[in-house]
């Protein structure tokens, strides 16, 4: 999950990566002239849609892109793609939209501000909280625990082999958007950030940590399903206050609630392509998310599956969407 930087920030092995996704998905966009050729405007043609690696995401994507295929006709290119790579694709045309942004005001300065190459959309609807958290055994049996203050005093019992002699401090995915390191050297803390690699090593960790009573304190974020299965509690660190997080080298505060919005490149939004509609009026809830997200990665639903169940419970709420 972020300012997911938490959900995290790519480096040039990325950039790399970019160009060799984006070809092998390939396919002509909306407003192109191949997708336009024939075409009258309004219609949909290729709709070219980043996904980027975190159920919540994945959820997204799976109901705005089959509410597309299915209500508009769109042909629906979906982008397994990392956060900052997806507004690389804005920029070169071949990423139309984004579905779930984390703040990343670096990258809206960029892209919105600077080179006028993206706009965003409005809100989702979901509110985006991170933070560190830890499995319910260990809150109970040490209530002092959520207090970041007190947890130099537990830091041995969260050692690992990668932790270095420090406490472990466990995060997900490296692409994610995430102070912790920072956080780490200015509280003065006795710890060491360490990557589980992906979102699922991470909830299996929480997940191992409660039924074992081990001793786990991580990353993790909202919306999320998972929490209806294990309940984390969070840990306080200082309070968030506006611009606390300005430098990022010196942050000390906790993250702030993220208003999650919506991305879409500037060809996308002047192609007139229904799909751009249907994105800008994308609207659901935290629930909503998490009850798709959970078809998906609980009860192994096919994304297209998830998506289908969850329209058909939710008419009122894809009318709207379509207008």
């Amino acid at each position: 999950m972020a300012k997911r930087t938490a959900r995290r920030r790519a480096g040039s092995a990325g950039m790399a990566v970019l160009g060799l996704t984006l070809t092998a998905c390939g396919g002509a966009k909306v407003g192109d002239s191949a997708a336009g050729a024939g075409s009258s405007p309004g219609r949909c043609g290729t709709f070219n849609l980043a996904v980027n690696p975190w159920v919540g995401y994945e959820a997204d994507a799976a109901v705005v892109g089959y509410v597309a295929e299915h209500s508009l006709g769109c042909k629906v290119e979906r982008k397994d793609l990392k956060a900052e790579i997806g507004w690389q694709g804005l920029e070169t045309g071949e990423v139309d939209a984004i579905l779930e942004n984390w703040g990343h005001p670096d990258l809206e300065k960029k892209y919105i501000t600077q080179q006028k190459t993206a706009v965003g959309l409005g809100p989702t609807g979901n509110k985006g909280i991170i933070g560190w958290y830890i499995p319910p055994w260990l809150a109970k049996a040490h209530p002092d625990i959520t207090d970041w203050k007190n947890l130099n005093k537990y830091a041995a019992q969260f050692k690992t082999s990668e932790s270095g002699g420090k406490g472990q401090l466990l995060d997900g995915d490296a692409s994610y958007q995430t102070n912790d390191a920072a956080l780490v050297t200015n509280l003065k803390l006795d710890f060491k950030v360490v990557y589980a690699g992906s979102e699922t090593a991470l909830i299996q960790a929480f997940r191992t940590a409660e039924k074992n009573k081990q001793w786990v304190i991580g990353y993790f974020y909202e919306p999320q399903w998972f929490f209806s299965e294990v309940p984390l509690v969070h840990v306080k660190l200082p309070k968030y206050t506006a611009g606390c997080d300005a430098d990022p080298a010196k942050v000390a505060c906790d993250y702030p609630v993220f208003d999650l919005d919506k991305i879409v490149s500037t060809s996308f939004a002047k192609s007139g392509s229904p799909a751009y509609d249907l994105v800008k009026n994308f609207r659901w809830s935290n629930a909503d998310q998490n009850t798709v997200a959970k078809y998906i990665a609980v009860d192994r639903m096919t994304p297209e599956a998830a998506a289908k169940k969850w329209t058909e419970a939710n008419p009122d709420k894809v009318k709207a969407w379509l207008g």
